[in-house]
């Protein structure tokens, strides 16, 4: 499925670099790759505002063989939708906690490789730095792709925070063994927050920034809402084509 709408586009098709290690690996070779490449995450602000968002997402097949991947490029200025892509891999590792973004990533990258225009940011429907293992598919993805990324939660993965104000744009910190890993953000007045982290070239403050600017009438910030909205309807679909 592609869908293309009008919009001011950057006009660069995106390029992911050589992945820095192999898909084929063991649970116990993954958590080594993870605590390697965690070493290598930038904690920078970004030099400007982030105007283009690829929202990402997954899900998995009914017959549980493929991961479903789906990516909405968001216009903040506009708070319109540019593209919209979806793709699909074969699954080949396993349902390990922690360690699902050796499930996930070859499929979103697949579906980032579609865009036309190079994003200014990622935004996962994941975790960043709020993992055990400060390494989750925020930061797989950043890494991966050489590109700045946010990690937006819907559920807590690890760590502890105290209730946000209930007024929108209210913040908790989200802290694990003495050390900030991310925020809890209430996106609207009342709704249940948001688990915010780092995942690549971000601070946690531009992070947040980012996100609420992007939840303009939902809890959900529109990139991964839509992501999301776009995976549930490819995976209602019958799989008549070739993985990507």
């Amino acid at each position: 499925m592609v869908h293309r709408c009008q919009g001011t586009p950057h006009g660069n098709p995106v390029r992911v670099p050589p992945c820095p290690h192999r898909w084929s690996l063991t649970p116990k070779q993954a958590i080594a790759v993870q605590r390697q490449l965690a070493g290598q995450i930038s904690t920078k602000p970004p030099p400007r505002a982030p105007r283009l968002i690829a929202g990402l997402d997954a899900a998995f097949s009914p017959d549980g063989k493929q991961c479903i991947a789906g990516v909405v490029l968001w216009d903040v200025e506009a708070s319109a939708v540019l593209e919209q892509h979806v793709a699909r891999k074969p699954l080949t590792f396993p349902y390990v906690p922690g360690l699902l973004s050796f499930r996930e990533a070859p499929a979103l990258i697949a579906a980032l490789k579609k865009l036309h225009d190079t994003p200014d940011a990622l935004m996962c429907d994941g975790q960043g730095i709020a993992h055990p293992r400060r390494f989750g598919i925020a930061c797989h993805m950043g890494i991966v792709c050489n590109l700045p990324s946010i990690g937006c939660a819907k559920s807590r993965l690890t760590g502890e925070h105290e209730e946000p104000d209930p007024p929108r744009g209210s913040t908790a910190p989200l802290s694990d063994r003495g050390a900030i890993i991310g925020a809890v953000l209430r996106t609207q007045n009342g709704v249940r927050p948001l688990y915010v982290s780092i995942g690549h070239r971000f601070d946690l403050d531009s992070a947040l920034a980012v996100v609420l600017e992007c939840a303009t009438r939902y809890r959900l910030p529109e990139p991964t809402r839509l992501a999301d909205r776009l995976v549930a309807a490819e995976k209602r679909r019958p799989d008549t084509r070739q993985t990507d």
